[in-house]
């Protein structure tokens, strides 16, 4: 612990943010840097305390508190504070494959667990860790690291996101010769097609992967196993497969009119709005505009703030964001949501700001349920109707919510947005494979031994667990690459 009194000298301060009215402007990294001075006294307020919860991943009621990938993080907070950036470098790569991601999209529930956050704001621990990372590409430490020698093994990994990463990474670094097979044009799942470039640009995802290329695995895109790659394929060129195809299953609203034109998945909107601006800077018109429009986003989460910050982008004419929920309060429910849970608070996040740096207001409405979408004479959406609604819960414990007579709205809106998550799994490869699943969808297989019921085939990532965060995914992929290796060896040298 370098600066034992650093928590009570220096106040928090996270990721610092361009103007949102500037970089409205643009689709370029919202964020921008802090001095090294700045990060060091970020990592001078860790405690370094006795039980250090920040670092110990688990859930509770549900909700994920600490770090699943198990960060050392008041060594390398540490590290920072000291100036010492090469070896808090290697302390965060010990546990995490790819801190640049988790340092720009994770939630952090990692600060949530802080101990300082008792009752002071936590250490902006999320804010050391992609500093660390982006000084040791700056400083030109991150290089290829291949392995010394090869086991001759081959391992097909299905799906390009951070589950299918860390696998790949850590079964190459085991000596393995991996293949990862990616559907889309790009790698990197829905790190590159699923978070906006202004939240995660894809330079960064492209970075990592030259590297992984460099160490030897290698990356087939535009393929699909099960229908471009037959899948009797797998079984004939590898000695194992590891499934990380993502929970893909859009959640939908059942509601009258929702055929509509006009209603689109956010995933959807997401997916083809970046791919047109690597593609061609938006100059080639293949997405969903948004300019012009009256635009509805219905869900309060990420993926509804990132279809906040895309479509003020493209200029629309209005926008509001629905949640199901009541505002929360600014501070945490010490009974209801007590330390070291995860603080469900009320937040502003990047995409909420930039629309009301654009329309004067903070764009959500809370409380609020869709009852049915109205279309014009061409069977496109023009108007969605809502009424407010508020949770009870009964004699049983079920959560209800009841209906608020009067409380009856009508939204103009010619684009629908719905961004209410992910139900499981596409199941198509799953049943070519004969693979079990859950009651929910999901691949059978054990958390921590990532097996299914058939010979040689794991699964790890929202596939196996459903959606999740990216730390959970980069987690179930280091876990099943030890497994993998296990089965192919015999024994395993990996974590």
């Amino acid at each position: 612990m370098g600066k034992p009194t650093g928590f009570m000298e220096y106040a928090r301060q996270s990721q610092l943010e361009r103007d949102p009215r500037k970089r409205l402007k643009d689709w370029k990294d919202y964020t921008s840097p802090m001095s090294e001075t700045e990060i060091r006294q970020q990592g001078a307020r860790c405690m370094d305390c006795g039980v250090p919860t920040c670092q110990t991943g688990t859930e509770i009621n549900g909700v994920t508190t600490g770090c699943p990938v198990y960060h050392l993080i008041p060594e390398w907070n540490d590290l920072v504070y000291q100036g010492q950036w090469k070896e808090a470098l290697k302390r965060e790569h010990e546990m995490n494959n790819f801190p640049e991601f988790t340092g720009a999209a994770c939630p952090a529930p990692c600060e949530g667990a802080c101990v300082l956050g008792i009752n002071e704001p936590p250490v902006a621990i999320r804010t050391v860790e992609r500093a660390i990372i982006e000084k040791g590409f700056e400083e030109g430490w991150v290089i290829p690291e291949p392995p010394e020698r090869r086991t001759g093994k081959k391992v097909a990994v299905i799906g390009s996101g951070p589950a299918g990463l860390a696998a790949a990474a850590q079964l190459n670094k085991a000596g393995h010769w991996v293949t990862v097979f990616e559907r889309n044009d790009r790698v990197g799942g829905l790190l590159t097609y699923g978070i906006p470039e202004m939240k995660l640009p894809y330079e960064i995802v492209q970075r990592r992967v030259q590297l992984l290329e460099k160490e030897g695995i290698t990356f087939v895109t535009n393929t699909e196993v099960g229908k471009n790659y037959p899948v009797k394929k797998l079984n004939q060129e590898f000695d194992s497969t590891i499934l990380c195809g993502g929970a893909t299953i859009h959640r939908d609203v059942q509601v009258e009119g929702r055929e509509l034109k006009g209603i689109h998945y956010a995933m959807d909107f997401l997916h083809a709005n970046t791919k047109s601006l690597l593609d061609s800077n938006l100059k080639d018109g293949m997405y969903l505009s948004a300019k012009g429009k009256n635009v509805i986003v219905i869900g309060g989460g990420d993926t509804g703030t990132d279809c906040l910050a895309t479509a003020v982008r493209h200029n629309c004419q209005s926008l509001t964001q629905f949640d199901i929920y009541d505002q929360k309060g600014s501070i945490r429910d010490e009974l209801g949501n007590p330390w070291p849970q995860y603080p469900v608070i009320h937040r502003i996040e990047y995409g909420q700001k930039e629309a009301a740096s654009k329309f004067g207001e903070d764009p959500r409405a809370y409380a609020v349920q869709t009852t049915k979408f109205v279309g014009d004479d061409n069977g496109h959406v023009k108007e969605v109707h809502t009424i407010n609604v508020k949770l009870r819960i009964d004699q049983e414990g079920d959560r209800i919510r009841e209906e608020i007579p009067g409380t009856e709205k009508i939204w103009p809106a010619e684009m629908v947005l719905l961004a209410i998550g992910f139900s499981g799994p596409e199941q198509g490869l799953l049943q070519q494979l004969n693979i079990e699943t859950n009651a929910n969808s999901t691949v059978k297989a054990e958390y921590g031994k990532y097996v299914t019921n058939v010979e040689g085939v794991f699964s790890a990532g929202d596939m196996r667990r459903g959606q999740s965060l990216i730390v959970w995914a980069i987690n179930e992929g280091r876990e099943v690459a030890r497994e993998c290796d296990r089965y192919l060896m015999g024994a395993t040298v990996l974590p």
